[in-house]
């Protein structure tokens, strides 16, 4: 058995790949391309492919796939053979071109307008910086993929372009404080990814699951996450062989998986990375979904991804370790032992691009399972705050109110001083309510949901925070006394942006009055939400800094509405559809039984038995419940499309949606009247606590 390192990064064409293979000045123009964003010239290419499509075919590999991510949220792969007819036998070829370049069909993805559905031409252009991959016998390049004219329909080309942006921003204040050898700022990323195992037998049972995943209809189990007796317990050996074929075949694509564990709610479970780039981390961060639901299906599960697959038990989230470092190894938010004043003036401009633009953040975030999670008392509110901690608050509070630090044994920091007193790491309790957290030396954005891909929450906190770094640029720059106006440019901001900053309990209906009396906005669903996105400051941002054109943010925007729509009107149907075929015969069945029982005990002399009122309780809920499939079933005759999308959208949340919860109470509560072994579905304690070896 191979060991770990052996393993690792195995089926990768990484940098050590690349050394061994390539000859020197390939390897080191394509290491200039990827540092330094340089064209890469058709040549050099053809280098790299030769020696890729040679290294893949010994490991196995037959097709090659520009692997691409639309927007629908997955990825998408096109597979073409290395094979190329030579007379009456094949060769094995592939091009410099073939690498750089492909062009799938794009008149089937998501483009909100942007082109015609009857135009077909979409680009894939091959992204050097996520190193390529083999995957199912396929070379699998990642690519960025954009229209015929030129815009991006996919979620990695932001991403790489607010990259850009951040890193130009940054670069202009470190030379400001005398750094001339870094080259490029890099965001990095850390997502902990949650999610639930149950058995794959009752997995295909549950059309709600398979179709939309998440149960529709369910009563409470008997037991649930109360005990707080799943969190961090020893795994069990079904799941934990899961768990190490995960980590495996993660670690064979070069993916750091680190930890894993149980989390609170019944079969819940979490997997964490070593930080990498944010562009890496997100291609990561896409196998690891794909891989745990393939792998999970080979131990006889299946695993659950959606934010909220079960009412009434703790959702899952993706909770997105974001930080900022230069190519030479600086992370610039890590405090160190003895924090300076470019330390603050980087957490000064998070603080400020988060105040700023807190409806951003919350829009990077939106979607139809997540409003199921954000402010359920199990993940943060859907007010957007900032905790530092109480060292870091003292800090930005001395400042704001122009006196010395004081801090248990430490030096002092005088305003404008450049060096601040010894500030360990650590210092704080974590905050878990806080949306947007400093733990040490990064910020954690905890409202990811746990199926999104972190590509959308990224490029637009890499767009803020290099609004607010060109501001500051831009003023540093001119200054006569650099110290002075650096000293001053804090003070304003700390003062400007102070109500961004929370400490306390997020969860807390205070804190939702108290966000209220700060002005900070509390938008509680998608639909509230999605306007912010095409507000004209906020389009401003993105084109000011080259990272989405207005109408790659409209067609985003229009885009995200209809995915809403249609996610509501699939869930509609499927519930439509359980109740009908199979929730209603049940009731039949059973009421059935309890007449012919009623009626034999009649006959025996019992006029009134506990049967009778059973059935009465059940034939008044079977009325209840008519007229709910009614409702809803004319609330979807009712949702007509058009050009204004947020107006239909609403309607789905408003009406449809509204409908579905009614329906639903109606069939939970006949579930708890019904004899089991007639109810067509396993229950939620079947789902929970069904993996028991």
């Amino acid at each position: 058995m191979k060991s770990i390192p052996e393993i690792y990064g195995s089926l990768v064409f990484n940098d050590s790949v690349m050394q061994a293979r390539l000859p020197k000045d390939t390897y080191k123009a394509l290491r200039k391309t990827i540092s330094e964003g340089t064209h890469l010239e058709l040549d050099v290419a053809n280098v790299v492919a030769s020696a890729m499509k040679e290294w893949a075919i010994e490991l196995g590999a037959t097709h090659f796939t520009h692997w691409f991510q639309p927007m629908t949220g997955v990825t998408a792969e096109k597979h073409d053979s290395f094979i190329s007819p030579a007379g009456d036998r094949v060769i094995m070829e592939f091009s410099g071109k073939e690498l750089v370049r492909g062009e799938p069909d794009a008149s089937s993805f998501p483009s909100g307008g942007l082109r015609a559905t009857f135009e077909a031409r979409g680009y894939t252009a091959w992204d050097p910086t996520s190193y390529a991959f083999i995957k199912d016998s396929s070379l699998c390049i990642p690519t960025a993929f954009c229209s015929y004219g030129g815009q991006a329909l996919d979620k990695k080309t932001p991403l790489l372009r607010s990259m850009d942006a951040l890193s130009a921003q940054a670069l202009r204040i470190l030379r400001l404080f005398g750094d001339t050898e870094s080259k490029r700022v890099i965001t990095t990323v850390g997502p902990e990814q949650e999610y639930f195992l149950i058995d794959k037998e009752m997995f295909l049972k549950r059309p709600d699951l398979i179709y939309t995943g998440r149960t529709l209809i369910g009563s409470r189990p008997s037991k649930g996450q109360e005990l707080e007796d799943h969190y961090f317990v020893t795994i069990k050996p079904r799941v934990s062989a899961f768990m190490k074929e995960l980590d495996e075949e993660l670690w064979k694509l070069g993916i750091p998986a680190k930890t894993k564990h149980n989390e609170v709610a019944p079969a819940q479970h979490e997997m964490a990375p070593i930080f990498e780039t944010t562009n890496v981390g997100t291609d990561h961060n896409q196998l690891a979904m794909e891989l745990m639901k393939t792998i999970a299906g080979k131990h006889g599960l299946a695993c659950l991804l959606h934010e909220k697959p079960f009412a009434g038990v703790n959702g899952s989230g993706k909770h997105n370790n974001w930080s900022l470092a230069t190519d030479t190894g600086v992370n610039l938010l890590d405090p160190t032992d003895n924090p300076d004043e470019r330390f603050l003036l980087f957490l000064t401009a998070v603080i400020k691009a988060v105040d700023e633009y807190q409806d951003l953040l919350r829009v990077s975030v939106a979607s139809a399972g997540n409003d199921h999670r954000l402010g359920a008392n199990e993940a943060p509110p859907a007010i957007v705050s900032v905790f530092l901690g109480d060292d870091l608050t003292e800090i930005l509070d001395s400042i704001k109110n122009g006196v010395v630090f004081h801090s248990r044994g430490k030096t002092q920091m005088g305003i404008g001083a450049k060096v601040l007193p010894h500030f360990p790491k650590d210092t704080t309790d974590r905050n878990r309510t806080s949306p947007f957290a400093f733990t040490g030396n990064k910020f954690e954005f905890r409202m990811v949901g746990s199926s999104f891909s972190i590509a959308g929450p990224n490029f637009i906190l890499n767009t803020i925070v290099a609004e607010a770094l060109s501001q500051f640029a831009d003023r540093l720059e001119q200054a006569a006394d650099f110290h002075a106006e650096l000293s001053a440019l804090i003070k304003e901001n700390v003062i400007a942006h102070d109500r961004i900053v929370y400490n306390g309990n997020n969860y807390s209906e205070d804190w939702v009055i108290e966000a209220d009396k700060r002005g900070l906005s509390n938008l509680k669903t998608t639909i509230e939400t999605l306007p912010a996105f095409i507000e004209p400051g906020n389009i401003e941002v993105f084109t000011k800094h080259n990272v989405l054109a207005e109408e790659e943010i409209r067609s985003r925007y229009e885009i995200l509405l209809d995915n809403y729509s249609k996610t509501i009107h699939i869930e509609a149907l499927t519930i439509l559809d359980m109740v009908k075929q199979e929730v209603i015969p049940a009731i039949f069945a059973y009421e059935s039984e309890l007449i012919n029982l009623i009626e034999k005990k009649k006959a025996g002399g019992y006029p009134v038995s506990p049967e009778d009122i059973l059935l009465g309780k059940i034939s008044e809920l079977a009325g209840c419940l008519y007229k709910k499939l009614e409702a809803l079933d004319n609330s979807l005759l009712e949702a007509k499309g058009g050009e204004d999308s947020l107006a239909l959208a609403s309607f789905y949340r408003y009406t449809v949606f509204s409908l579905m919860s009614e329906l639903r109470a109606v069939v939970d509560e006949l579930e708890q009247l019904v004899a089991k072994k007639y109810w067509p579905y396993p229950s939620y304690g079947d789902m929970l606590f069904s993996v028991v070896n």
